[in-house]
């Protein structure tokens, strides 16, 4: 796995290497409802599958319909892939536009073991999808025996290999994208073109519990009338779209019919091609899917009271619960649809939602290195972020920037620049470990801040930050910085590290002085205001010593002896 983003505390981002596609492959989950109440419990997987102009950057089923509250009190891990535009999830022939799609082999042979092994789900799976999701969902369930036990299609077009079929798909994948579905099947003559009808897979379909619906292309209940003829949607496209998808829904279910293989088929009697039919269908299908997981299609009643209670009453936009209230280390929590209550004796109760509560989760919530949230979110005097407090540091956020978490020595050295509103500006990542040397090093918008024990918290920016990178970070023999950046004459800046320090004018540029004969034998001249103005370049190697170059003259180590050279 590449990369893991908590959006929220049920809502994650994954970016997990795709050896078939040879590159990392976007996928979200909605965690299951008893995500932190079970923390031992395994859950069945549902993938839901998005439909021809499909992004790289979210799910439909988050952004166009209620996916993400919708599950929020369900017990399946909830999958989410995200791209695959025109792709029909399928292996392509051959690479087209920029992809090397090879969709059925990532969904069927390299995801699951990351989510089994990584994220507590079952191999108990269902899949479902709309429109081009919803062909790929049925083909896929007929060609991997036993992968799935449930497949589900909303508006999907389920014989590809009819008359007309391929012509249709290839204009609609060069509209959406470009793209050339030669390149995915090759011609429509192709034995390929049949190998993905869901129409003839049928027969391998018998023991998938199976799910259909289509509308009837008129203007349904969440259309706008044209006004230019009864039952016409202002939707023209979507009228088109769905007649075909229910043509040829009604020709799979008959074939489905004919070998006696059971499947629950909704023909509604309007609705045209979009969102809100699907975001409908999701909902109605949910009890036949629950069934075929194995969970319960129906929440367990929750009630909220006490300091909880109290806390989820002042927020309403929490929502209703989605659980009872359950022990955790140290407190008590309880689960709502818009996020987290968190009580403990010592700091009550407080709630934690949206990107702030996907941070707080990723460092493990009350049992990770924050502790329990001491205050409510509050806005930021800027007017543009939030912040909340926690016992051990506190989570700031902003559009441009995310939830990051500040804490310990680095919190309160950019408390002391200003917090957001000095001149590192917001933090920009997490604190992590600078990999050889026992210290951290945190990202901000102007600039990272360091630490370590021995030298404490400060800011490197600038030019003078862009040489530290050059000679290799604290990696380099300049180590941590150990003050902040402070002026110089003629406009000039330093920053002071372990090893040295880094100077920096308009006319000479950033360069390093390392501590020792050199920095010695400049220092005897006056540094900058010396004879010898500014650094004009690093020490390098001569003959039987080393050299430093400055602005009016050099030092030369020889033979362990300094020799101060004017131009």
């Amino acid at each position: 796995m590449r990369k893991v983003v908590w959006l929220n505390s049920r809502w994650v981002s994954l970016w997990i290497n795709s050896p078939s596609m040879a590159t990392p492959i976007q996928v979200q989950l909605l965690l299951p409802r008893d995500w932190y109440t079970r923390p031992d419990m395994r859950f069945p997987q549902l993938i839901m599958l998005d439909g021809l102009r499909a992004t790289d950057d979210y799910s439909g089923w988050t952004h166009d319909a209620g996916a993400a509250d919708f599950y929020a009190d369900k017990d399946a891990l909830v999958v989410l892939p995200i791209g695959g535009q025109s792709s029909f999830y399928s292996d392509w022939a051959k690479p087209d536009n920029g992809k090397n799609y090879q969709w059925e082999t990532f969904l069927t042979k390299e995801l699951s073991p990351v989510l089994e092994s990584q994220w507590r789900a079952t191999a108990v799976r269902g899949i479902e999808g709309l429109s081009m999701g919803g062909t790929a969902a049925m083909f896929l369930a007929g060609r991997n025996p036993d992968w799935v036990k449930y497949a589900a299609s909303y508006s999907g077009f389920l014989t590809t290999t009819t008359l007309g079929m391929p012509q249709a798909i290839m204009f609609a994948m060069r509209d959406a994208g470009g793209f050339d579905a030669n390149d995915m099947w090759g011609p429509p003559t192709s034995s390929e073109w049949a190998a993905h009808d869901p129409a003839g897979l049928a027969e391998k379909l018998k023991g998938i519990s199976l799910y259909v619906s289509a509308g009837a292309g008129t203007t349904g209940t969440y259309d706008t009338p044209s006004g230019i003829a009864p039952g016409m949607s202002t939707n023209v496209a979507g009228m088109g779209l769905e007649i075909l998808s229910r043509l040829t829904t009604q020709n799979f279910v008959s074939k489905l019919n004919r070998l006696a293989i059971p499947v629950t088929a909704e023909y509604r009697p309007s609705g045209t091609h979009s969102w809100p039919y699907w975001d409908f269908e999701m909902r109605q299908s949910w009890p036949q899917a629950a069934q075929a997981l194995g969970v319960p299609a129906d929440a367990p009643a929750c009630n909220t009271g006490g300091a909880i209670g109290a806390a989820a009453a002042i927020g309403s936009w929490l929502g209703h619960c989605t659980t009872a209230e359950y022990q955790v280390a140290g407190g008590s929590a309880q689960d709502f649809h818009g996020g987290q209550v968190l009580w403990s004796p010592s700091t009550g109760a407080h709630p934690v939602a949206g990107a702030i509560s996907g941070t707080y989760q990723a460092t493990a919530g009350p049992a990770g290195t924050l502790g329990f949230p001491v205050s409510d979110e509050r806005p930021l005097p800027d007017g543009h972020g939030r912040f909340q407090r926690f016992r051990n540091g506190v989570i700031y956020w902003s559009p441009q920037t995310g939830a990051q978490v500040v804490r310990g020595a680095i919190l309160d050295a950019w408390n002391k620049l200003g917090s957001e509103r000095g001149p590192a500006g917001y933090p920009t990542g997490p604190e992590t470990r600078t990999p050889n040397r026992d210290g951290v090093v945190q990202g901000f918008q102007n600039g990272p801040m360091y630490f370590s024990a021995k030298t404490g918290a400060h800011r490197v920016v600038g030019l003078i930050l862009g040489k530290y990178a050059q000679l290799g970070f604290e990696n380099s023999f300049l180590g941590f910085p150990t003050a902040p950046e402070q002026p110089l004459a003629k406009a000039g800046r330093i920053s002071r590290f372990e090893g040295g320090n880094i100077y920096w004018s308009p006319l000479s540029g950033a360069w390093a002085v390392r501590n020792g004969p050199i920095m010695d034998a400049w220092a005897h001249q006056g540094f900058e205001q010396g004879r010898l103005g500014y650094p004009i370049s690093d020490e390098f190697p001569v003959p039987g010593g080393v050299q430093q170059n400055f602005q009016t003259g050099y030092v030369v180590i020889n033979n362990g002896k300094p020799e101060i050279h004017g131009l």
